[in-house]
């Protein structure tokens, strides 16, 4: 049996290849959009990727089933559980729908799908037995049900999805799939996730790839409440303390339930010269990424541009500053090379970003201002309407600035309305890095912001500054 895991650093986010070397066929579980890693791995082992499937519908990147089953004439597969409400929509007519229970064979694998609902109603988990060597399945696919070390928010069609109380449902399903599903099998099956470490699918992800029942079952934090029957103290515990769900989560759950559009023209990305920009700007037919970090940005940077910071966190961090729903005028890229270029262009599209039109390979020729800044031992005398932290809540309550007002960077583009149209609004988050990207958002859409410069970090570092705690008074 061939097994693949496929990392995304960016998402956090894995895929699996699976195959039976003797009849050459693979199957993927949760594809990601940019495909090209799939299609070179199954011509690298001599493999034809026959199936394709999905343990559900995400919410943190845009599923690339549909678009592995075009290039490929693979089989989809698609969750036919939880209800009307979590039905696939229309571009999955082709797909087989599965319920619990369900079969996949390739040769001498099988792939079972098992309902484990909580993190979602519809959510499956796959049982995967290799026939050539065992008759019960030695592995398992667990999708967003179990992580290492954790578990799948069951909050997030709140958050994210317009939904209204369904994370204490979810919760309740997510405990009974743990105690009649994942703990009657084998402490020896290996468990195998679809997230890790930095993911908002869950609040303590581990950055080790994969575990086991036994391990799981013996030393994550939910054991001793199915141990002791603690259905209460499970819930309580699970909904505590999750991180943000990010604003563009509810346009990858529409997208994804209905059928991610099919890409096009992911050829080669035109160069532009600093003259075509100039003026590609200048009539507001394009928007310009700044690709560096935010102490080169705060040098001087093209004026409305968005700082998405280099190429391993340009999904996470483009989701954050443009939404497609909303934004037409296409993107133009700074990168070294064509080849960065793509390899940006890959990532946003992970996140439903297609419209690139091409890049530039430096800043010279073009206009630049240097974004506001305002010093720490400034901040107390600096005119502003508005200091706002844009770290997760979590990190708010573990300690803020005097004064300020919370809205995490994954919300805020979608929250303007919160925000004073009049005057200085201040920005900070821990470092400065999601800072930048928020702040480049912001004044983009027409708001004076300044950043904190050295951010939280640089504030706390100064004698004397206190930071305000959850529960006490600013």
């Amino acid at each position: 049996m061939l097994l693949e895991r496929i990392y995304d650093e960016d998402l956090a986010q894995a895929s699996y290849v699976i195959g039976c070397q003797a009849s050459g066929e693979a199957v993927v579980v949760d594809p990601r959009r940019d495909i090209r890693v799939y299609l070179e791995l199954a011509e690298r082992k001599g493999m034809r990727i026959a199936a394709v499937t999905e343990t559900h519908i995400h919410a943190d990147y845009l599923s690339g089933t549909r678009e592995l089953a075009a290039a490929t004439g693979a089989t989809m597969f698609v969750s036919d559980e939880g209800g009307p409400d979590w039905t696939y929509g229309d571009g999955f007519d082709d797909a087989v729908r599965m319920k619990d229970g369900h079969r996949i064979r390739l040769g001498n694998i099988t792939v079972e799908a098992v309902h484990t609902p909580g993190h979602t109603p519809e959510h499956l988990s796959f049982l995967v037995t290799d026939g050539a060597q065992a008759d019960e399945p030695g592995f398992m696919l667990t999708g967003d049900f179990v992580f290492v070390g954790d578990l799948g928010r069951p909050d997030l069609l709140d958050e994210a999805a317009g939904g209204v109380d369904t994370r204490f449902q979810g919760a309740k399903d997510l405990f009974a799939s743990l105690r009649d599903r994942f703990l009657t099998l084998p402490d020896y099956v290996q468990v195998l996730p679809a997230h890790g470490a930095g993911s908002a699918c869950g609040k303590a992800l581990g950055a080790i790839p994969a575990s086991t029942v036994g391990y799981e079952r013996a030393f994550s934090w939910w054991s001793t409440y199915l141990r002791n029957d603690d259905e209460q103290g499970f819930i309580d515990d699970l909904l505590g303390g999750q991180p943000d769900a990010h604003a563009y989560f509810a346009r990858m759950k529409t997208e994804n339930r209905v059928g991610p559009a099919l890409l096009e023209g992911t050829g080669e990305l035109r160069e532009y010269t600093a003259a075509e920009l100039t003026a590609a700007l200048g009539a507001d037919e394009a928007i310009f990424v700044d690709s560096r970090d935010h102490h080169a940005v705060h040098e001087g940077t093209v004026p409305r541009s968005l700082n998405v910071p280099g190429i391993a966190k340009a999904a996470s961090y483009g989701a954050w500053v443009y939404d497609p729903q909303t934004e037409e005028r296409p993107l133009v890229l700074l990168a070294a090379d064509a080849e960065e270029a793509a390899e940006l262009r890959d990532h946003l599209v992970r996140v439903g970003i297609d419209r690139v039109a091409g890049y530039v390979t430096s800043l010279e020729g073009l206009e630049l201002v240097e974004p506001k800044l305002v010093s720490p031992d400034a901040l107390g005398d600096f005119p502003h309407v508005l200091l706002l932290d844009v770290r997760n809540r979590t990190e708010h309550a573990d300690g803020s600035i005097p004064g300020s007002e919370h809205l995490s960077g994954g919300r805020a583009l979608w929250h303007t309305d919160e925000l004073p149209a009049e005057g200085t609004i201040v920005t900070y988050c821990q470092s400065g890095v999601r800072n930048s990207v928020v702040a480049s958002a912001l004044r983009r859409e027409g708001f004076d912001v300044a950043e904190l410069d050295g951010s939280y970090q640089g504030w706390v570092s100064v004698a004397g500054n206190e930071p305000v705690l959850a529960g006490a008074a600013a």
